[in-house]
């Protein structure tokens, strides 16, 4: 349908990891990463499509097998940090260690340099864009953390809504920012996740469109466990459980109708870096 190649990410975590849930108790939860990771894969073999998986270095310590079928496949492994922790409650010596492990896990693992990074929660905000400077000291060529939104967990709502180049300190770092629509002079996520999941399909092929319509490459990010509807029920607060839950049995079908609908790419082919 489109000439334009949207960014397809997927941050690869497991279920539990994203809930708020210090990583010294996730021992608590059953694993079910492997087997949602596998499911994304097999759509985007049969789409014929490659993405960028931000895969999680507590993930990559626990299930290394899964890494490699990533890389193997053909997608390109970015980081997400070490314990999806919050980087704006991180201190900047704590943030640079937990980075650096995780960026040599996965090369390690892959034999592939590390270039992207997404942030666990999109936390870096205007508190912590300190962050940036020390993932460009640490190798890191583009970020694809700062929503220009205003959610209660993330945002900067006045950032740029396209790619842009971070200041010299940062060694030249791209940003590329999670892609939204503006509705009344708004921005409006619109390429992942919940947002994914709540809106019509129509909606977000709508957007699409508009974004490509226009020139604009979009980012759309996906969870594993955004495949895998049985995985566990826990108790959460209301707000948390009606985002984490909702239509978990119509992702895949989504997924497979947007792979369908529009080219995608992984992050770093879509920017040009290397």
């Amino acid at each position: 349908m489109n000439q334009i190649t949207n960014a397809l990410t997927i941050d690869f975590e497991d279920w539990y990891q994203g809930l708020e849930i210090p990583h010294t108790e996730w021992d608590r939860y059953e694993d079910r990463v492997v087997r949602a990771g596998r499911r994304v894969l097999e759509a985007l073999d049969a789409a014929n499509t490659r993405a960028t998986f931000f895969v999680l270095g507590y993930v990559a310590e626990r299930h290394p097998e899964i890494v490699r079928e990533i890389a193997e496949a053909g997608h390109e492994v970015g980081t997400h940090g070490y314990s999806h922790s919050f980087i704006y409650r991180q201190k900047p010596e704590a943030f640079r260690n937990e980075m650096s492990k995780a960026i040599g896990k996965l090369e390690d693992l892959t034999g592939q340099r590390v270039l992207g990074h997404r942030a666990p929660f999109f936390s870096i905000t205007k508190e912590s864009l300190w962050a940036l400077e020390v993932l460009g000291e640490l190798g890191i060529r583009y970020d694809s953390s700062i929503f220009p939104v205003l959610n209660y967990r993330y945002g900067i709502q006045d950032a740029p809504r396209w790619p842009y180049q971070i200041d010299d300190k940062a060694g030249g770092l791209i940003e590329f920012p999670i892609s939204t629509c503006q509705v009344l002079g708004r921005n409006v996520p619109m390429a992942g996740g919940a947002y994914f999941r709540i809106y019509p399909y129509a909606l977000t092929r709508r957007a699409f469109k508009s974004l490509n319509n226009a020139g604009h490459p979009a980012v759309f990010y996906l969870h594993p466990w955004e495949l895998d509807p049985d995985h566990p029920r826990i108790p959460l607060p209301r707000r948390i459980s009606l985002t984490h839950y909702i239509n978990l049995n119509k992702t895949e079908k989504r997924l497979r109708r947007l792979l369908n609908d529009f080219s995608f790419a992984p992050m770093k082919e879509v920017l040009g870096v290397s």
